[in-house]
């Protein structure tokens, strides 16, 4: 008995004043490098408008549901069509399409959790237009746990060579040692091991502990933290079973050799997580959210309101973030998980 189709991907438009559209039309001239079928939650006169304005030979197909994506997808872009309230000017972000902005993403998670679409895979949004609208999450990843019921996630930022976690994430440095807890070491690191299992295939998932301080507090000398707070926390997941080692020294931590002993590397704060895998692949950096009931990528970088309606964007991190989204839905698939 032959295996039913692989569900296609659900792309959000994410600002339409930003880079969004363009990735997604480049996105798809490259359809036959590795990637599932996806469909576009968007405007498609806005669309049409778009690729001719950027020059993309993108032919847009207005579908009605998913379904439809898979038999267009060779040749052209699907798009469901969530209506903007105002024509967009690029580089101009207009809180009146903040409604839309957020309805793509709504739609996209009801899709995906009623069986219609494979994964959910979210343009970057200009939060401070959504604010301005009466938005009130911290951003995407805060919302999307929100509609899954308030659940506890964690952001991934993973590339070929190497997956990353913050356990604290967009909070001033000098707030960082008062906000870091054995607790929150501990849940991070339980999310991120199941979902190294469920999401990535890895049966065993090793997890390389960061200390907070300059080698991993030099024994107390360069402050306690990684003694009082980092090591219990790692006691307590060995005890659980979870191979997690460390306190490590973070300026020793990404070098190839090292990257080689883990699966996934924990890291305190912010930078100390995005700096080596922005520096080890830039534009193939792929946002992933941990813990939700549905699989969830991003491209690893904002909206570039500077770039946008110039054609020039790189879409290289969306490539490879819808890349990832179809390898995770596919081992989902395979294993029977929804």
């Amino acid at each position: 008995m032959s295996m039913p189709a692989a569900l296609p991907l659900a792309l959000t438009m994410g600002e339409p004043a930003g880079i969004a559209g363009e990735i997604a039309l480049k996105a798809w001239l490259r359809r036959n490098e590795g990637m599932a079928p996806f469909f576009l939650l968007d405007d498609p006169d806005r669309m049409t408008a778009l690729a001719a304005k950027v020059g993309f030979d993108v032919p847009i197909a207005t579908i009605d549901g998913p379904e439809e994506a898979p038999g267009v997808f060779a040749t052209a872009l699907p798009v469901l069509p969530e209506p903007l309230a105002v024509p967009v000017t690029p580089g101009r972000p207009d809180p009146a399409n903040a409604a839309a902005v957020i309805r793509a993403i709504d739609r996209a998670v009801e899709l995906v959790q009623a069986g219609r679409a494979g994964a959910v895979v979210t343009n970057p949004i200009q939060k401070q237009t959504l604010y301005q609208a009466g938005f009130t999450h911290a951003g995407h990843t805060d919302y999307l746990a929100h509609l899954a019921g308030g659940v506890e996630v964690v952001m991934m930022l993973a590339c070929p060579q190497l997956r990353v976690v913050p356990v604290t994430v967009h909070v001033p440095l000098a707030a960082v040692p008062g906000l870091l807890t054995t607790e929150l070491i501990v849940s991070a690191a339980r999310i991120t091991a199941a979902g190294l299992l469920r999401d990535f295939g890895i049966s065993a998932p090793r997890l390389a502990v960061a200390g907070l301080n300059p080698h991993a507090g030099e024994g107390g000398t360069i402050g306690r933290e990684d003694i009082d707070i980092v090591a219990p926390a790692i006691a307590a997941l060995q005890a659980e079973g979870i191979a997690a080692f460390g306190p490590l020294s973070a300026d020793t931590l990404f070098h190839e050799e090292a990257r080689r002993t883990y699966d996934a590397a924990l890291c305190m704060y912010h930078d100390q997580a995005l700096i080596p895998i922005k520096t080890l692949d830039f534009h193939g950096g792929v946002n992933v959210t941990l813990g939700l009931p549905f699989i969830r990528t991003s491209p690893d970088h904002g909206t570039a309101l500077d770039l946008a309606g110039t054609g020039r964007a790189n879409e290289s991190s969306l490539l490879a973030a819808l890349r990832m989204a179809g390898e995770m839905a596919a081992r989902h698939h395979g294993s029977g998980n929804g």
